[in-house]
């Protein structure tokens, strides 16, 4: 019963990340500072919850730490670069073929095979995801497109590596991540405007958007397959325009609305399937 309660905390922990996630459009719409400026400085931030959430620095390194830092710097930079060169839905929709490369990393490299519950239920959530973005898709914006599909292979490969550190420490990973980008990207920070509002945005999005989120994401990847935990996450791209929409006014149209219902029943599937899954084992 422990290793389900487990599974079940652990599924609620992906959801309340994926929600964090989430508020990253629209507070970075409020934002002028360029993308890198923005991604350091957030990064300034979350690396400062790390460090009081974990109390140490790293001090030893291995393989798949590196691996798993050096994917979530990649990840984050191949989207916003992504984002500039197509269109924000081609950007989101192919980062979120995700889980396609998931199936394979997780079977060659952790032997995670997935269920068949877990192939219906991505098959559900591409569809969702379709209808979400689909009257926002387009043709146009191949390097944009081509980054936004190794957007989705680097996310692939972030998640796996955080994964094969169940027995370790994942969050190792991500404070490696946040100083590097701080101090790499800090020169770009300088030339921005800096004001109250700029800074009070850039402290929510690392402390709550990455930093919390990361917390809760490192805690559970520790009990959930790469998979499952890249299923959840999708729950992201789909609560990101509610956020807009409550904030800003932008609307959501009637196949956004029952693509995101859709997404949503893909992801409660996967749940309540792992959760049979391990009722059966327990």
């Amino acid at each position: 019963m422990d290793n389900i309660s487990e599974r079940r905390k652990a599924i609620l922990f992906l959801a309340i990340a994926a929600t964090l996630w989430s508020t990253s459009g629209v507070f970075i719409k409020m934002m002028t500072w360029q993308p890198i400026a923005i991604l350091a400085g957030r990064s300034l931030f979350a690396g400062l919850v790390f460090l009081i959430y974990m109390r140490r620095l790293p001090t030893r390194f291995s393989r798949w730490q590196l691996l798993a830092a050096g994917a979530s710097i990649l990840t984050q930079f191949l989207f916003i670069t992504s984002t500039k060169l197509t269109t924000a839905a081609n950007a989101i929709f192919l980062q979120y073929t995700a889980p396609i490369y998931v199936v394979l990393l997780g079977y060659w490299f952790l032997r995670e095979k997935p269920s068949r519950t877990d192939y219906i239920s991505m098959v559900i959530i591409f569809l969702g995801l379709f209808f979400f973005f689909g009257d926002k898709l387009s043709t146009g914006g191949f390097y944009g497109n081509l980054l936004a599909i190794l957007s989705g292979v680097t996310s692939a490969v972030m998640m796996v590596s955080f994964r094969a550190q169940k027995d370790g420490a994942p969050e190792e990973s991500f404070l490696i991540a946040s100083l590097f980008t701080a101090i790499v990207g800090f020169p770009f920070v300088l030339k921005e405007a800096w004001t109250v509002n700029a800074w009070l945005i850039l402290a929510f999005l690392g402390v709550f958007q990455i930093g919390f989120a990361f917390v809760f994401f490192t805690k559970a990847i520790k009990h959930i397959p790469a998979l499952e935990a890249n299923l959840v996450a999708t729950l992201e791209p789909v609560l990101n325009p509610v956020w807009v929409f409550l904030f800003l006014g932008e609307s959501m149209g009637l196949f956004a609305l029952i693509g995101g219902l859709i997404v949503l029943g893909g992801v409660t599937l996967s749940a309540v399937g792992s959760a049979r899954a391990a009722n059966e084992a327990g």
